[in-house]
């Protein structure tokens, strides 16, 4: 029985892991490398495994680094089934349909600058067509805590992962001749006290954990002061006649902005009329779903809905679907929120509003996830005086505000938490952090209380018995 490692392995990004157990192949997640132009090159490298022997594929959640290289995987041969709770089956959907359309966009635009340079141009890795396909391989919708029996070697369970709506950690119990392994496979590990989504599950006594370590070498910003450095960056730049830009990822982060911004209203920290435009049709979609899933809301958000409130609505909101609509946008020079997409600053609408908004001093710019190496939203946070969009040099005269507290990732302490619940592991294997800093630190603070942790290398094997 091992496990092999083809993704988020000494990185933070392309979640998937294989893991094998006699003649059966489950993959758990399958998703997209982000940040730097050779981390996308990656994407259209082999997978490391040949995806016609893969049996099950496993979805801890919709964020495109979990799952956006399915597409790809059907199109390589792959036909399996596909488990994960039905709001994942439903996000993701929209997810991997937003992701084809990009690779479409791109491969257009990269084909008329490879046309004027006689250069070849690479197919898009996957189409439209592609990705609605591999939702004919989506089975058995799992429910949180239930066995599912794979065959007669494999059982799983997902549990609440609490980090966007649906996601799940996946415990496995797996025979290796009369032995059962119970090994932890935690996707991303969300944050305790979150505006809408329960806390995370624990997961019980294993003897092999696989875990996330993001935020492994520190704690974030407590949510309250968090929510008071938003509400006062707010005011400040309205105050001074600017915008406010708040790159935003569409799956969970803009869900519970809205619902910080609205409590702002109710307390009065915030005029009641604000204008906030929510700038994604990606994220106008997923704002529709979450209506569909109270059931996975916290009994908080379950309240509201009870006493007839929307949590994620506001007097000022506009939903801005249509192109037209967010161009419209930028002949506002001041007294707007606008949330776009994407929360890196990779793609999306964004670049369009920090294009007309990055260089005026009363904007304010203000991140509020995580932004990997190589990504335009870190340079912005690292301090650089000028970034390329659409072929120009932009100046950042803007203020840039970095607030973590609203993270959809565990910090060290809830990491360490979370993992108390696996009681003695026999090994637990870090991915999904920044080896120099989330897994380093995550990894000597485990050592130093006697686990024995590894961290595995991009398509290493690790033997489990």
């Amino acid at each position: 029985m091992k496990i092999s490692f083809h993704g988020a392995a000494q990185g933070v990004t392309g979640s998937c892991h294989l893991l094998e157990c006699g003649h059966t192949r489950v993959l758990i997640d399958c998703g997209f490398f982000q940040g730097s132009r050779e981390l996308d090159e990656d994407n259209a490298e082999p997978f490391g495994f040949d995806p016609g022997e893969i049996d099950y594929l496993l979805l801890t959640h919709a964020h495109v680094d979990h799952c956006g290289r399915i597409p790809l995987l059907v199109k390589r041969g792959f036909r399996g089934e596909i488990i994960a709770t039905a709001a994942t089956r439903e996000l993701a959907r929209i997810t991997l349909l937003d992701a084809a359309r990009l690779e479409e966009e791109e491969f257009q635009r990269a084909r008329r600058h490879g046309n004027r340079r006689a250069k070849p141009t690479p197919d898009p890795l996957y189409s439209t067509a592609d990705a609605l396909w591999c939702f004919e391989f989506f089975g058995r919708a799992a429910r949180y805590g239930e066995w599912i029996t794979l065959d007669d070697a494999v059982r799983v369970r997902f549990i609440d992962a609490g980090h966007i709506l649906g996601s799940a950690s996946i415990e496995v119990d797996a025979k290796s001749g009369q032995d059962v392994r119970r090994i932890v496979f935690s996707g991303d590990i969300g944050n305790s006290n979150r505006p809408l989504l329960e806390n995370p599950t624990k997961p019980g006594a294993a003897d092999y954990v696989v875990m996330e370590t993001t935020y492994g070498d520190r704690d974030h910003k407590d949510l309250a002061a968090s929510k008071t450095e938003l509400y006062t960056a707010i005011a400040e730049t309205i105050g001074r006649g600017g915008n406010v830009l708040i790159p935003t990822f569409a799956l969970q982060r803009a869900q519970e902005l809205l619902f910080h911004l609205r409590e702002g209203i109710d307390q009065g920290l915030l005029p009641r009329n604000l204008p906030v435009m929510l700038d994604s049709p990606m994220a106008i979609s997923v704002t529709g779903i979450f209506r569909r899933y109270p059931e996975l809301f916290n009994a908080r958000a379950r309240e509201l809905i009870a006493g007839g409130t929307d949590p994620c609505a506001l007097p000022g909101l506009r939903f801005t679907r249509e192109t037209a609509e967010s161009i419209a946008i930028n002949t506002i020079k001041g007294g707007a929120v606008i949330l776009a997409g994407s929360g890196m600053c990779t793609g999306g609408r964004i670049r369009h509003h920090l294009k007309h908004n990055l260089w005026r001093e009363k904007a304010s710019i203000i991140f509020v996830g995580f932004a990997a190496h190589g990504t335009l939203a870190r340079r912005i946070i690292d301090g650089a005086e000028e970034v390329p969009l659409f072929g120009e040099q932009v100046r950042v005269g803007a203020q840039v505000h970095t607030i973590n507290g609203f993270s959809a990732h565990a910090d060290r302490d809830e990491l360490l938490s979370w993992l108390e619940g696996a009681g003695d592991p026999r090994l637990t294997i870090l991915v999904h952090g920044d080896p120099d800093r989330g897994m380093d630190s995550f990894s000597s603070l485990l050592k130093d209380r006697k686990r024995v942790v590894t961290r595995p290398e991009l398509h290493e094997s690790v033997w489990l018995d």
